[in-house]
């Protein structure tokens, strides 16, 4: 929902920065592979129990995150295969980030509670996929209640506060649900739009193959018996 509502003022406003990175050497990728080390970073100290660290350095993977898309066209280099690193990137920083929760949620609480943050990431995993695959097929499967950017806040809601950090959790969790049955309703919409290709079968193909040899053949005796009558 944030990703599409800001993402264009969000560009604006850091196309200046991009182009004075690129002046200090830094490079798209280089950022991207920087968001995924300071994921990583913000993970352990998660699992690890320095909830505000781990606060501290999740703010601070989304700067690169933001930043390398400025680079990328200040450089001249943005396309898809930019596209397909950053986003197989977050979905890596997500599943560390994550992991680090369940692991923290482990220690604390025990049970089946670690199971709750992984229960959120296969969700975001399901919309993640429902994009992709949409946008593969030439539909169109962004937006949602939920997208990569608000579950960042919640979480980062429920790392400032630790008592509400389950809580946090389990709102991220039926959100995201809600998202991708929005994103399955949206993109079902659309394909059902689309004709149906009917492709016809071997026995169908002989038959329209005979009509034609018989039409022709037909046509070739019309043509004879015209001529011996000349």
């Amino acid at each position: 929902m944030l990703d599409g509502r800001w993402r264009t003022n969000i560009e604006k406003a850091l196309k200046p920065v991009g182009a004075n990175l690129l002046k200090l050497g830094f490079t798209a990728d280089r950022l991207t592979a920087l968001g995924v080390v300071m994921s990583a970073c913000a993970a352990v100290a998660i699992a690890a129990g320095f909830l505000p660290l781990g606060l501290l350095l999740l703010v601070l993977t989304g700067l690169p995150d933001a930043l390398d898309g400025a680079v990328a066209k200040a450089a001249g280099t943005a396309g898809p295969r930019g596209a397909f690193f950053d986003s197989v990137a977050d979905r890596v920083s997500d599943t560390m980030l994550l992991g680090g929760v369940a692991w923290y949620l482990a220690d604390t609480y025990g049970g089946l509670m670690p199971l709750l943050p992984m229960a959120v990431l296969g969700a975001s995993l399901i919309i993640s996929y429902e994009r992709a695959k949409a946008e593969a097929l030439g539909f169109n499967a962004k937006g949602g209640v939920m997208e990569r950017a608000e579950r960042v806040i919640l979480l980062g809601l429920g790392l400032l506060f630790p008592v509400l950090l389950i809580p946090v959790l389990w709102v991220m969790l039926v959100l995201t649900i809600v998202t991708a049955v929005q994103r399955f309703v949206k993109v079902w919409g659309q394909a059902s739009q689309e004709r149906p290709v009917v492709v016809p079968t071997r026995r169908a193909s002989r038959r329209r193959a005979a009509r034609v040899t018989r039409a022709g053949s037909s046509q070739w005796r019309q043509n004879l018996q015209a001529r011996r009558r000349r």
